[in-house]
């Protein structure tokens, strides 16, 4: 059983950080009720706003004591309504929080506190010529300590991993209060269970991060951008896996197909020259030291893509041609999310099974009656499927459509994949958990929050 907040505890909570920073009015608290999941909305009942895990430590301690639940909340960008306070109580906002407290050259490594702009840390470790790079559609306003918690990625993952591989140690405040370290500042680890790992990823239903330890990696001097066009989904899709098999890896391989295209066109007013026949579109990058070796790469996969059809091959060498293929894609959630209300899933599955996927997608939309717009991280096989309503009634978008997505997810698990490359579970997805995972698997999960947070306070609700 959890409690709401009384007097009693509000007078706790402002013993414990400056009253100043709670936010109890409900006009003030707006901005918190939402994230960019479709059109939820859930109040809490107090904001806080922290600047230390001291203060953290000593707002948990209190909600744990008298049961109340705690939302941890990063910058609001989420797609699977992960930090949407679903049962009242005390939400813990990052934003203060958000100095990069260390860039150590020597060892290629960043202190950051959660509340730190993805992108503002890019651009502070790229001015010293290092690279950190973990960059999501949403890089200019995310926080680290959302990422941390989704397991988030972006296009880079397909030759530099996803963020797991950069988190080497983090600080995290507990349910109960207590403040710890979960690993060492090493990039090994061989010393017992490796509680890093197991917060990434985890939503906020374990504790909240309040300092990281990221890898960084040195910065490659020079990149290539090709925009490449193709008369179906299937032949864009199965030339991804082509690329791979020549011993090519790209730094990015992205999706698109052309409704997205358009509707960015018409969006942001892009001039682009979109022939009839041009059905989908694949934006790959190269990084590296050497212009000469990039070129000779962008000639092997000039070769792989004319043996798979393909129909053009922009190639983009300065600023600006990079930077404006890189807004076509960039912006396609946006595009979406001003022509249509929309649900968006997060599918991914072996690279080589996306021909099978996205036609298994655009069938069930024709059998259930809604349209899609795919687009995604080809690279490593992460498709987002934007699903339309378009002329759908209402009773058919909220009831008829759970079956076709409940299908999608079906066909996902066949072709070897699961229901969230980066976006999460959270609150959107929960219901179809039990789709990949046993009851058992599901067990040992709801065990393991239950040592590190037995009253069930931390994002209850969330991923169970």
């Amino acid at each position: 059983m959890r409690n709401t907040i009384t007097p009693t505890v509000l007078y706790l909570f402002k013993q414990a950080i400056d009253e100043k920073r709670l936010i109890v009015d409900l006009d003030s608290m707006e901005r918190y009720a939402h994230d960019e999941t479709e059109d939820l909305c859930f109040y809490p009942e107090v904001v806080a706003l922290p600047e230390s895990p001291e203060e953290i430590a000593a707002l948990l301690k209190i909600c744990n004591e008298h049961k109340i639940p705690v939302t941890p909340r990063g910058a609001g960008t989420g797609l699977s309504g992960g930090s949407l306070a679903t049962q009242g109580g005390l939400m813990i906002a990052m934003e203060r929080m958000n100095r990069i407290l260390e860039i150590d050259e020597d060892n290629l490594q960043a202190t950051v506190e959660p509340g730190v702009i993805t992108e503002v840390l890019m651009d502070a470790v790229a001015a010293k010529g290092l690279l950190y790079p973990i960059d999501p559609a949403s890089k200019g306003s995310c926080f680290i300590g959302g990422n941390i918690a989704h397991g988030s990625g972006g296009p880079r993952v397909v030759k530099y991993g996803t963020i797991r591989e950069y988190v080497l140690n983090l600080q995290v405040v507990l349910a109960s209060g207590e403040i710890i370290w979960t690993g060492a500042n090493t990039l090994k680890y061989a010393s017992g269970y490796n509680l890093t790992q197991l917060f990434i990823g985890a939503e906020g239903t374990l504790g909240i991060v309040c300092k990281a330890v990221l890898k960084l990696i040195p910065k490659p001097k020079q990149n290539l951008v090709l925009l490449v066009s193709f008369r179906s989904n299937e032949e864009a899709c199965k030339a991804v896996s082509a690329i791979f098999k020549k011993n090519i890896v790209p730094s990015a391989l992205e999706f698109m197909e052309r409704r997205g295209v358009v509707w960015v066109m018409e969006y942001d007013h892009i001039p682009f020259n979109l022939l009839p026949e041009m059905e989908a579109f694949l934006l790959i990058e190269v990084d590296g030291n050497s212009m000469d070796e990039l070129l000779l790469q962008c000639d092997e996969i000039n070769e792989v893509l004319e043996a798979n059809n393909c129909i053009d091959v922009l190639l983009a060498d300065t600023v600006n041609q990079k930077d404006a293929l890189w807004q076509l894609r960039r912006t396609i959630p946006l595009s979406v999310k001003a022509n249509s209300i929309y649900k968006e899933e997060d599918t991914v599955v072996p690279r080589a099974a996306l021909p099978a996927l996205i036609k298994g997608i655009k069938d069930i939309g024709v059998r259930y009656g809604f349209e899609s717009v795919c687009y995604g991280h080809a690279g490593d096989g992460n498709l987002h499927v934007n699903i339309i309503k378009g002329t759908m009634s209402d009773d058919d978008w909220q009831y008829k459509l759970k079956a076709g997505i409940k299908e999608i997810f079906e066909l996902t698990i066949l072709l070897g994949g699961t229901i969230s490359g980066e976006h999460g579970i959270g609150l959107v997805q929960r219901e179809y958990m039990p789709l990949k995972y046993s009851s058992l698997h599901l067990e040992l999960m709801r065990g393991i929050k239950s040592v590190f947070d037995p009253n069930n306070i931390m994002n209850a609700g969330k991923i169970f």
